[in-house]
């Protein structure tokens, strides 16, 4: 086969630019990238031979690295799976990640900003291209684990690659040579490399070696198995450099759970939880970032079933002894023992988050900030545990202004409260202006404001909590007459409130499924509610998102019979009340975040009734 040459595709050369460029200030981790893809390639060797025992190594699995003071190069060799020629152009040619778009995006205009550029390349697994931060020149032969043809691919991380065979017979695996930087000497330093290796990659449990032109070979880690150790001997940098070298990320994680477990099922878990939420964390073909290891053989990334999908943030490790290494993959993750597994691992982690809320509610909110959304998806989907979820979510308290749990609500409800209040939103901002608050506020009662879309969907599924319902108030029936120890700031009726109820009702008796006097609203002069059986504004939008045709009901229009607007109201003439009743009816919808039903009319009508003011 002759030389070929390829451009590579349009992202992958902007993200080479920024990796470059960006990271170069942290280029030592280079060595940890890319001593964990070689790790990564013998994993998923011995993870194949299972079940096609030609492409196993007949020899002990190693990586090797290799220097050479004279022509200034880096190689490092593994005996892994290795590389087809097609799979090196597909591979090291393109970045075939969800979300890449996104991910250029975030990074546009901030090349300067070198913590925010680590932390998203992190998030989206470049750790390859991080050579070119030490190279300018990287060459990659590569043999695939059962066949005898190698490749060669080639590229000085600027435009393009070539690709070619190689006339040389070599073993399965893979080998990637550096040609360093005129500035990148420095890695050609036995001390520092092994101090590199100690530093990052202690952990790998396959032996790293190290020569140059003038030493033997030697082994630079311990290659123990991080998680087989007891967490009393682990320093919290040991932990950190676990975390960024198995996981590519930059900064240390928000949360670790390291536990041993023994009895009828034996299993060590050794999990992180980030600080920062990763891009495609609602991409619907995201899976759990959990590795699966029988007996610290490598079985998989991506076993269905090892964590709840509500939990797919969490990353880390399982290793047990209670699974067969022979069985089929399909098998393991059907297997009872697994789901045993899954539910104990779901409780501890529940149980670690319970406690660092208890201990730092603060650092916590930052937390929930990222992942609260997801987590909430628990509490629609999972029954089991929703009584656990829900006692370290996060909701914002109208009378609080700022984030509490349910259980802080329930110690602060008033005299006569028997019920949980809340109101969904799209924002915060918008819950904080509307209306259906007034009664509350004039009562001091609490109000919890949700916008998070999740959030209407899982309280209908909740219903109550410990014994206290959940009530929307702006589709849900209550009477706030009982609850709190101040008089409720509610118009007295009257024959003539009941005159202008009717009338109001006669001019958009179209637009609405009834017209009735407020028993809440304080300042405002109307509002819109569910009527009957039908849904507040903020469900119907998350519905009509889903299913354009869908046209939602007709909401029932409550006026605040003691505002001076609505008692002017029938001593104007005709064409002004039916215009000021359907502006009131426009501006209820506005304050609930929705737009005027009819926008010529709205505009036509506000003409009419400011000139007849």
């Amino acid at each position: 086969m002759n030389k070929y040459s390829q451009g590579f595709e349009a992202d992958t050369g902007k993200i080479l630019n920024i990796v470059i460029n960006s990271l170069y200030s942290d280029r030592d981790i280079f060595l940890r990238e890319l001593l964990s893809n070689a790790s990564d390639a013998i994993h998923k060797r011995k993870f194949s031979g299972q079940t096609n025992p030609a492409v196993l190594n007949k020899s002990d699995d190693t990586i090797e690295i290799e220097i050479d003071k004279k022509l200034k190069t880096i190689e490092i060799t593994d005996s892994g799976i290795g590389l087809a020629e097609s799979e090196l152009a597909e591979t090291l040619g393109t970045i075939a990640k969800s979300g890449t778009s996104s991910f250029l995006e975030e990074l546009s205009g901030t090349d300067s900003n070198k913590d925010a550029a680590k932390t998203l390349i992190g998030q989206f697994g470049v750790g390859f291209y991080s050579a070119f931060m030490v190279a300018d020149k990287v060459v990659v032969t590569s043999t695939k684990a059962g066949t005898s043809k190698a490749f060669i691919w080639e590229s000085d991380g600027q435009s393009g690659f070539e690709i070619s065979a190689s006339d040389q017979s070599r073993n399965a695996g893979t080998s990637i040579k550096l040609f360093l930087r005129k500035d990148a000497k420095e890695y050609l330093d036995l001390a520092k490399l092994r101090t590199l290796v100690k530093k990052f990659s202690d952990h790998i449990t396959v032996p790293i070696t190290i020569k140059d032109n003038e030493n033997e070979a030697e082994q630079a880690n311990s290659a123990q198995a991080l998680w087989t150790r007891p967490s009393s001997s682990i320093t919290g940098e040991e932990y950190s450099e676990f975390y960024k070298s198995n996981f590519g990320a930059f900064d240390d994680p928000y949360l670790k759970i390291h536990n041993k477990t023994e009895g009828s099922i034996d299993f060590t878990n050794l999990l992180f939880i980030p600080k920062t939420a990763p891009f495609d964390l609602f991409e619907p073909e995201r899976k759990t970032r959990l590795s699966l290891y029988i007996n610290r053989v490598f079985i998989s990334k991506d076993i269905d079933g090892l964590i709840p999908t509500w939990l797919r943030f969490v990353q880390g490790i399982l290793d047990t002894t209670s699974l067969d290494l022979n069985v089929s993959r399909e098998l393991v993750q059907n297997s009872p023992v697994l789901r045993k597994i899954s539910k104990s691992i779901t409780k501890r982690v529940l149980s670690e988050l319970k406690k660092t809320l208890k201990k730092d509610p603060k650092e916590y909110d930052a937390f929930w900030s990222q992942f609260g959304k997801v987590i909430k998806e628990g509490l629609y989907e999972d029954f089991e545990n929703r009584d656990k979820i829900i006692e370290i979510i996060r909701v914002f308290s109208n009378k609080k202004a700022d984030n509490i749990t349910i259980h802080e609500y329930l110690e602060n409800m008033v005299d006569g409260q028997d019920s949980i209040y809340y109101l969904t939103a799209d924002t915060l901002k918008q819950a904080l202006s509307s209306p259906h608050l007034e009664g509350f506020k004039s009562k001091d009662i609490d109000v919890l404001l949700m916008t998070d879309p999740i959030d209407a969907f899982w309280m209908s599924q909740m219903a109550q909590f410990n014994d206290k319902k959940f009530v929307s108030i702006s589709r849900d029936t209550y009477d706030l007459s009982e609850v709190g120890s101040k008089e409720t700031k509610t118009p007295k009726k009257s024959k003539a409130a009941k005159g202008t109820i009717e009338l109001i009702k006669s001019h958009i008796e179209e637009l609405v499924a009834d017209v009735v006097e407020s028993t809440s609203l304080v300042d405002s002069p109307v509002r819109l509610i569910a009527g009957e059986g039908g849904l507040d504004f903020n469900l119907e939008r998350i519905l009509k998102s889903q299913n354009p045709e869908y046209e939602g009901t007709k909401k029932v229009l409550e006026i605040n019979t003691s505002h001076e607007l609505i008692k002017k109201l029938p001593k104007k003439s005709i064409e002004v009340q039916k215009s000021l009743s359907r502006v009131l009816y426009e501006q209820a919808r506005i304050l609930d975040g929705e737009m005027p039903s009819d926008a010529q009319k709205f505009s036509e009508d506000l003409i009419i009734v400011s000139l007849n003011d």
